[in-house]
């Protein structure tokens, strides 16, 4: 048998008194695609930094086609074939795509002029190898963040990599996004690239996986096939069964805090793509968790924005009433009043000041309840962001530090507190733990659950089918902004995919 593409043997790293690494074997063949999984601080990005020449490992061997190798720097891997792909992707928003491509190594015409045209000519070539049909003269500003994600793929390839290590790359991308990404995925496997996928999401593992190495508390807890179980890959994950994700859900609920019937959301301007709710009915009462499942397009995220006044301006038509009283839910202001909060489906972007302190962001949203006339009490506040990080056990326990240097679990945790602090009656939550690991997921359901215990209604938007199965008292399935069937929680997920697709369990 050839030797792997990469491999590294008993690697071992510590930072201080911290061992991230303990001993860690792992490899890559060529055209192989291979999973890493593990939760935050399993050693996941500590391996990846390691291959990819940030750090050097205390002990350990690293060889690339089976010749043992040292790499003091990036450089020295990015010559040796492994080029790495972070979340945050290597890219210049104000610089055009063929700007991207060659940055640091731009084609220059004599007399020291850039060569644009030359540069344009072989990115559209390069673009085009991979059937991407993107002007290379484009801003990267001006392109969606699935389409950056394969730019960031065209430029490690124009190093001549023959290892692609990819960190969460589907992490903020839309469906048809992911399964293009997958596709180029794919053909670049069977010219014999290899490549390392490192995810939290745990159901792409086997519409793309050719192996699953997972990761816990810096050792590998095991080695799966892709269409293992998810049971299985979380029992591997977190060291304990599926199950046990879910916290008990509720014996009884309270009075209505929601209601809608038949009510639709009359847009002021119609927009392509944006699909509002159309004659829908539905309650969300005390201490219940209400989940609405439905393919891409189906209207969740609309039904939620459109009942917390964000997103496109428009008006409510039929019945909407909250605590039994009708309301005109058709501005934030108005939806807070009302006391309803509102988690987006997208932190980093609308959630969170990421250059910000946790403390600051946890309080923003709340400074009029906690300062009151206007003047700021700082006592108030440390008490608040005290309370928030004992009841979300946010980590670490530092609220000084700026926000997007939490991990994505622990900033969605800061979402959610800052939400609470503002003691809502509903809490309406879109994607509530996309980019997250299986251990916080844990964390968190338990905490909503405990929320809904206090009496809050909690209507909650995920295309995870297991999240809404296990988490949910009811759900209620959408399809093209109506509801269209209605399931207790624990239902089998073919039954509800199959109302959301309309066909018959």
């Amino acid at each position: 048998m050839s030797a792997p593409l990469l491999s590294v043997t008993g690697a071992v790293k510590h930072f201080g008194g911290v061992q991230a690494l303990r001993g860690v074997d792992f490899d890559l063949k060529a055209g192989e695609i291979h999973a890493l999984l593990g939760e935050n601080g399993a050693g996941k990005s500590t391996l990846m930094n390691l291959l990819s020449g940030v750090y050097a490992p205390d002990e350990g061997e690293i060889r690339v086609d089976g010749k043992p190798v040292t790499f003091n720097n990036p450089r020295e891997a990015q010559a040796a074939g492994i080029a790495t792909i972070f979340q945050e992707l290597d890219l210049v928003p104000s610089l055009d795509v063929a700007a991207n491509l060659f940055l640091g190594r731009e084609l220059m015409r004599p007399g020291g002029m850039l060569d644009v045209p030359a540069m344009r000519r072989e990115a559209r070539q390069r673009l085009e190898a991979i059937e991407l049909a993107i002007d290379p003269a484009r801003l990267v500003a001006d392109l969606s963040i699935g389409q950056r994600q394969v730019v960031a793929i065209v430029k490690a390839l124009s190093y001549a990599s023959r290892v692609l290590i990819m960190d969460e790359p589907t992490a903020a991308l839309t469906v048809g996004e992911v399964e293009r990404l997958f596709d180029i995925m794919r053909k670049l496997a069977a010219t014999g690239v290899g490549i390392v996928y490192i995810s939290h999401r745990l159901e792409e593992v086997p519409g793309i996986a050719d192996r699953v190495t997972v990761m816990r508390d810096g050792r590998v807890a095991g080695i799966a096939e892709p269409h293992a179980p998810q049971a299985e890959l979380v029992r591997l994950l977190v060291g304990r069964p599926l199950d046990e994700l879910y916290p008990a859900r509720a014996k009884s609920a309270g009075k209505t805090l929601l209601s809608l019937k038949d009510a639709s959301f009359r847009l002021v301007r119609e927009s392509a793509g944006w699909q509002p709710p159309s004659g829908i009915s539905l309650e969300v009462r005390e201490g219940e968790i209400v989940g609405l499942a439905g393919i891409m397009g189906a209207g969740r995220t609309e039904l939620l924005s459109a009942l917390y006044g964000t997103g496109l301006a428009g008006r409510w038509q039929g019945e909407v009433a909250v605590d039994g009283r009708p309301v005109k839910l058709e501005s934030i202001h108005a939806a807070r009043k009302a006391g309803i909060a509102f988690v987006t489906d997208d932190r980093r972007g609308s959630g969170l000041m990421l250059r910000m302190a946790v403390g600051l962001n946890l309080v923003m949203s709340v400074i009029r309840h906690i300062s009151p006339a206007g003047l700021m009490s700082p006592r108030r506040q440390a008490e608040a962001v005290r309370q928030s990080f004992g009841q979300f056990d946010i980590r670490p326990k530092n609220p000084d530090i700026a926000v997007g240097a939490l991990s994505g679990g622990n900033q969605q945790k800061v979402v959610l507190a800052k939400e609470i602090l503002g003691n809502p009656r509903l809490l309406l939550l879109d994607e509530p733990t996309r980019g997250v690991d299986v251990g916080a997921k844990g964390e968190i359901y338990a905490r909503l659950r405990a929320l809904a215990a206090q009496g809050l209604g909690i209507l909650v938007a995920s295309s995870e089918m297991p999240e809404l199965i296990g988490l949910c008292d009811r759900i209620v399935v959408l399809r093209q902004g109506r509801n269209v069937a209605e399931f207790i929680g624990g239902v089998d997920e073919h039954t509800v995919l199959a109302a959301a697709n309309g066909r018959e369990a």
